[in-house]
């Protein structure tokens, strides 16, 4: 009893994009870029987070700022260890006899070597016993959403690498999907989109700017515009532009269709009962992709269904995954959630 008394408690979303990491009394104690910058040769990790995703695009070829998580699962074990190493060491310190216990979310539908992949990191970084949850659960913990009654509620989490629609009712997730499209992907399609209407390179860290800034999931304002700069393909020289919010949204189109295409599908396989309750209660968005603006009216616009941001969207998976910590006890009793 000692021993788990004494057992620090950390829960992790380990994201495509983000890094959040929940510590038990402290709550959210860490946000930082899902990159890693190594050396090529030694592949040494020289920089984690912040410091590491300022170097994309920037590095000399000795050095490489990579993304150790691709679409909502392990790229690259060795960088996820040392991630998690670098991560548990900077809140817990030296331990000997009382590791971590950890709690790590997953997409829907994880596969079992996903999920095994996942859990050996954690092991190997350190942790005494690791436990996994659905991301879908986590947000809607963390959005405040009492999934425990027997009610349908939904919920849209709009990541970086995935998009996780579920419908929850008694603590469980009723009917899911993921969906391997979110943020990246919308930078992505406006990286298309400056390359094929302006012949304009621009990098990753330029098209999630523009998305932030004038990116909208529908009714973009006519004259909102934005100077973006990048390197022109035909004459290989830096040049500057002016770009629309309507150009914007339209090249969003793509991958947003794909998250109202899942939704629809989602809620063709909702049962009845549970569907009545959507409509009473309405849809929740969390997650970083959900802040592009007019998403809600998006979702709304094609569904009908009343929809509306959770608090602080970029931390709910995150702060799921704490308050879930606080049953760890219970979970341990259940030997399909943890191994070690």
């Amino acid at each position: 009893m000692l021993a788990i008394a004494r057992r620090k408690r950390i829960g992790i979303d380990l994201g495509t994009t983000n890094t959040l990491v929940y510590v038990e009394g402290q709550g959210v104690v860490f946000n930082e870029p899902s990159v890693v910058a190594i050396e090529r040769e030694t592949e040494r990790i020289l920089a984690i987070g912040g410091e590491a995703r300022e170097m994309i695009g920037k590095t000399p070829d000795s050095i490489t700022a990579v993304k150790p998580m691709e679409d909502g699962v392990i790229a690259d074990y060795d960088i996820v260890e040392g991630t998690l190493k670098f991560y548990i060491k900077k809140i817990y310190g030296h331990w000997i006899f009382f590791p971590p216990y950890l709690m790590i979310c997953i997409p829907t539908g994880g596969t079992s070597v996903e999920r095994r992949a996942v859990k050996n990191a954690a092991i190997r970084a350190g942790c005494k016993r690791v436990f996994l949850i659905e991301e879908p659960k986590a947000a809607a913990i963390g959005a405040n959403l009492d999934i425990a009654k027997p009610q349908g509620n939904m919920i849209i989490d709009i990541g970086g690498g995935t998009t996780d629609i579920a419908v929850l009712s008694l603590g469980e997730i009723v009917v899911g999907e993921c969906l391997r499209a979110g943020g990246n992907k919308m930078d992505q399609a406006i990286m298309r989109y400056m390359r094929k209407s302006y012949n304009l390179a621009v990098g990753e860290v330029t098209a999630e700017h523009i998305k932030r800034e004038i990116g909208y999931a529908t009714l973009p304002p006519k004259n909102e515009q934005l100077e973006v700069k990048g390197r022109d393909l035909a004459a290989g020289l830096p040049r500057k532009i002016e770009v629309g919010a309507e150009e914007i949204c339209k090249a969003l189109s793509e991958p947003l269709s794909i998250i109202v295409d899942g939704l629809r599908r989602v809620l063709e396989r909702t049962p009845p009962e549970l569907a009545a309750d959507i409509i009473n209660n309405g849809i929740a968005l969390t997650g970083g992709g959900s802040l592009l603006k007019n998403f809600d009216r998006l979702i709304e616009k094609n569904t009908g269904i009343s929809t509306y941001l959770a608090d602080d969207p970029l931390s709910c998976v995150a702060i799921g995954t704490g308050r879930a910590l606080q049953s760890i006890d219970l979970l341990q009793e259940t030997s399909e959630n943890s191994w070690s």
